[in-house]
């Protein structure tokens, strides 16, 4: 077994080597002038189990490139098998066509990381499970979840949580982190009337005296987090934490939820931080490493992935 890393999130790809005790694979990964990628693998991998680690985040697309010329090297250097660990998809928020004559870019993706010669891939917490169906090959999306759960046992009082969707789209991820704790489940409905009119933000759910925590997969802009925070906390709620899997946080993000009402944002490490949310005051990162160097090696000597879950 051998792991590549890219040049999207290194330190990730250190702690996974650090995980399961191994040296990071040496290869040369650079631009040339005009930005073009260019790789060469310095270790003989013919016929080696080789994992390439690389998260499709900002620049997205540097990254998403970066990650295809990383497997055709590999594929043409005779790996053996070459999967694809990509802790964040980018472009899973297109899954679907919302309108006419508009791309399915999460298939395209899938195509090209088919076509580069990837024999499997590995994320994590999809944005929208069908995307597992958009690969030809196998897929092991694993979830963040126990990871969560471990972190919201060292850190929260257990015995007066509330666990809240911010959207009715996320009730299914924020009801499975609920029944690790046997707790109660409350939805944020907002709706905007109008077109220039602000969001109305609506509690299913008696929140008043509780400690929220916000379970979702994706914080972009922060807009609809710190919003629904708000709701959460003129409602009544004692305090709002979130656990998000990945902090995207584009553009002015980290300054809004600095200034929100959030006790907590909480986010893994499938993206590589910014200084900016380094130093924020209220965002604490907590590592997917030891869960992704666990899958790596189970997939590597053909043991089950999903029992990892149970």
């Amino acid at each position: 077994m051998k792991i590549l890393g890219g040049n999207a999130n290194p330190q990730l790809v250190s702690a996974i080597c650090d995980t399961l005790g191994i040296n990071q694979t040496k290869a040369n990964i650079r631009r040339f002038a005009d930005q073009e990628v260019w790789v060469e693998i310095l270790e003989n991998v013919r016929g080696e189990d080789v994992f390439v680690v690389q998260p499709t985040h900002f620049p997205a697309n540097d990254n998403l490139l970066e990650l295809l010329v990383c497997i055709d090297a590999l594929r043409r250097a005779s790996a053996k098998r070459i999967t694809a660990v990509i802790p964040y998809f980018g472009y899973a928020r297109q899954d679907r066509k919302p309108g006419p004559r508009t791309p399915i870019s999460a298939k395209m993706v899938a195509n090209l990381i088919t076509t580069a010669g990837a024999d499997r891939v590995v994320t994590v917490d999809l944005h929208a499970g069908q995307i597992q169906g958009f690969f030809d090959i196998p897929l092991d999306n694993l979830i963040a979840e126990p990871v969560m759960a471990s972190d919201i046992r060292e850190n929260c009082d257990t015995d007066n949580l509330l666990f809240v969707s911010p959207d009715v789209g996320g009730v299914v991820r924020t009801r499975a982190l609920a029944k690790r704790f046997d707790g109660d489940l409350a939805i944020v409905d907002k709706r905007r009337e109008r077109a220039g009119v602000s969001e109305v933000m609506n509690i299913i759910g008696d929140v008043k005296g509780r400690s929220c925590i916000m379970v979702d997969d994706i914080v972009d802009s922060g807009g609809t987090l710190c919003n629904a925070a708000e709701a959460l906390m003129n409602a009544g709620a004692k305090d709002v934490t979130a656990y998000i899997t990945h902090g995207v946080l584009s553009g002015k993000a980290v300054e809004r939820v600095s200034n929100s009402v959030l006790k907590e944002l909480v986010i893994t490490d499938t993206i590589a931080p910014t200084d900016e949310v380094k130093g924020a005051r209220n965002i604490r990162r907590i590592s997917m490493a030891p869960l992704l160097g666990e899958a790596i090696n189970r997939i590597s000597e053909e043991h089950s992935v999903s029992s990892l879950f149970d």
